[in-house]
Order: C-alpha cells, then sequence, then structure tokens
C-alpha cells in the first residue's frame, strides 16, 4: 500500500454494565486499538495478512482514505446471579474471551466499507476470573463464585465483512443519514445484519466510516477532526451461533436457548478537539419474542460504552 500524509491514533474503548447500573450479563469489555490512517491510497492498494481472505470483496476504485486497525481485548460475561457457585441452567453462562482484530477499512465520497479477521481464545485461559474478581475487589462489588463453570478452553476466529453506505445528507450538512450491512462467518459469532444510523452535528463527512469500528467493538463511533454529533441507531441482526451462549463448538459445556433474532438500539454522541475524541453510547437489545429467557438476554446484554482516541 502506498499512501502520503499518514496519521496515527490510539484509542480505548471500555463497555461495561455499570453504566446501566446492572452487573450482570455482558459484564465488562476492554479494547486497545492503533489505527493508521492513510490518504490518496493507491488502486493496488492490499490489507495485511489477517484479512487476505476477505479482499477479493473489497473494491480498488474511488477511495478517498484507507485505514488499517490491530485491535486487542478482553471480552466478560456471567450469569444474572454471580452469587451461586452453580448458576441455574437457563441462565448464561460464564465465559471469558481475549482477542486480536485486525480491521482494514476503505473510504469512499459515499460509502465504506469494512473487511475484519478476529483470533482469539475463551475459557480460563482468557483469565476472565482472575480479571472480574481484581475489579471486583477494588471497587468492593460482589464476588463471582461461578467462575468454575465457564466455557472449556477453545481457539475461535471470525470473519466480517461490511458496508455503510452516506444514504443522505442535509442541505446544511448537519445531519444524515447511513445505512449499513455485515455478515460474519466463525466460531465466535455466525450471522447477518442491517442497520440504520442518523446523525446531528458539524463535519460529519469526515467520520461517517468510523461507524464500521462498532460491529468488531474496535471502537464506537467518533468525531474527528473537530467535528462533533449525537446519533441514534437501530440494528437488526440473525445471528446463526455464537459462542458466548452456544457453548464450546467441540466440547460439552454450559449454553442456553435463545432467539436468534437481535435487535439493538443505540445512542451516543461524541466530540473531538485538536488532538483527541471522546465517545459514549448505551446499547440496548430488544427481541420480539415473549419468551421470558429471550427477553431476560435482552437485559443482560445492553451496556454502556465509552471510547477515548488521542492522535499520536
Amino acid at each position: 500500500m502506498q499512501a502520503y500524509g499518514d496519521v496515527n491514533w490510539v484509542s480505548v474503548t471500555l463497555d461495561n454494565d455499570f453504566f446501566i447500573q446492572e452487573d450482570n450479563g455482558y459484564t465488562n469489555g476492554i479494547y486497545v486499538s492503533t489505527y493508521d490512517v492513510y490518504d490518496k491510497v493507491s488502486s493496488q492498494q492490499e490489507g495485511d495478512i489477517w484479512v487476505q481472505p476477505l479482499m477479493w470483496s473489497m473494491p480498488n476504485y474511488s477511495i478517498d482514505q484507507a485505514v488499517n486497525v490491530y485491535s486487542f481485548g478482553q471480552r466478560l460475561t456471567t450469569p444474572y446471579d454471580i452469587s451461586q457457585s452453580v448458576p441455574a441452567e437457563n441462565d448464561l453462562p460464564y465465559s471469558a474471551f481475549l482477542s486480536f482484530t485486525n480491521t482494514y477499512v476503505t473510504v469512499g465520497p459515499k460509502y465504506a466499507d469494512r473487511a475484519s479477521t478476529t483470533l482469539g481464545v475463551v475459557g480460563p485461559i482468557a483469565l476472565g476470573e482472575q480479571s472480574q474478581k481484581t475489579i471486583h475487589s477494588v471497587i468492593s462489588a460482589q464476588n463471582p463464585k461461578g467462575w468454575d463453570t465457564q466455557l472449556n478452553n477453545e481457539l475461535v476466529f471470525e470473519l466480517s465483512r461490511g458496508r455503510t453506505w452516506r444514504q443522505w445528507e442535509s442541505n446544511g450538512g448537519n445531519a444524515d443519514l447511513l445505512l449499513g450491512a455485515n455478515v460474519s462467518l466463525g466460531t465466535i459469532k455466525s450471522g447477518v445484519s442491517t442497520a440504520a444510523i442518523i446523525r446531528y452535528g458539524e463535519n460529519l463527512r469526515s467520520s461517517y466510516a468510523t461507524v464500521l469500528f462498532a460491529d468488531s467493538r474496535t471502537s464506537n463511533p467518533v468525531a474527528v477532526n473537530g467535528g462533533w454529533f449525537m446519533y441514534s441507531g437501530l440494528a437488526l441482526k440473525y445471528n446463526f451461533n455464537q459462542i458466548y451462549t452456544d457453548g464450546n463448538t467441540f466440547s460439552d459445556s454450559r449454553s442456553i436457548d435463545y432467539d436468534h433474532n437481535i435487535n439493538i438500539v443505540s445512542l451516543g454522541a461524541t466530540y473531538s478537539w485538536g488532538e483527541g475524541s471522546l465517545a459514549f453510547a448505551i446499547n440496548r437489545p430488544f427481541s420480539l419474542s415473549e419468551d421470558e429467557t429471550d427477553r431476560n438476554l435482552d437485559q443482560f446484554n445492553s451496556y454502556g460504552t465509552l471510547t477515548f482516541a488521542w492522535k499520536i
């Protein structure tokens, strides 16, 4: 890849149900990411080796900018009642997930494309028990007692391909509508999704592609170049499999039945200045199912998320 005027960024994203005054389900996620931003990209651009299996589907024309991202993260999921040594059979299993993700994004005038590959491990090797107990000890929270029932050790992966379209822009440029689609395949998760996001703010053109980072939890949608915006979004998803509910792929483990249709409402705001950017959002799944377990899962998978990004 040939590039000129490269810009480098770092971000830290914290997902936690503490922001919505809960302590169960998707209870914590932390992701540290580095970004190489390339302007005036050659038509011969290529992503790194990690995303090569998906590069055939990426456009090689009308590219204004490209972004290569490396992200490292840990995700923790726990049952509703963490005081029980053996959680109820219909409750979420304990699971921890350590991940490495390479995301490659190309940005054009009206649409942006993303290819990402995630590799990782679930199980005791992901150090979820140690992480949660340490944090809960520091903040004097309840001691989680059921980590002996967590998912087994397993190497996992996910390939993901997404696109977002800047479908509409107001005359003054202070509002726009983004439409998106995504498909993923792997032992972490396989599924399809579509989304719509409406934004209001300033300098929206420079930041519309950042919504693509949310699917891989690389970061939240963030404002750049002195811009800011507020947004509201709706995502409609169908997951064929997801390891934190289905359990281990190749061995027996705890698992639960669930509604494979997952819909998510998001509300967020972000502000950028000079060398930095800050973003906060609330993400709340909702199910049209009348099953009590599915409705509980919606509550357990709600979380607040905070991203701080800065230029280096």
